[in-house]
């Protein structure tokens, strides 16, 4: 599995990052972080300013990926390195 998986909205100006928590010390779940940022500039010039961090479930954080996908989400790759 890589190691984040990244959406961006149909109009290009927001991002979600989701990146499985290494340091979860729940010993009978796996949780995921969902990072969301906004692009600034053009796409692929700069890195997006990330805003906000939740802590899911990956249980849940599935569930999120899907609906976002369904809402015209598109799968990209991190473009900014």
């Amino acid at each position: 599995m890589n190691e984040e998986h990244w959406l961006i909205n149909s109009s290009r100006s927001r991002v979600k990052r989701f990146i499985i928590n290494k340091l979860n010390k729940d010993k009978f779940f796996e949780y995921m972080f969902v990072d969301t940022g906004k692009i600034v500039g053009a796409l692929g010039k700069e890195p997006p300013v990330m805003q906000k961090r939740e802590e899911l479930k990956i249980e849940k954080a599935r569930e999120e990926w899907k609906k976002l996908i369904s809402q015209g989400w598109r799968v990209i790759p991190e473009v900014w390195l």
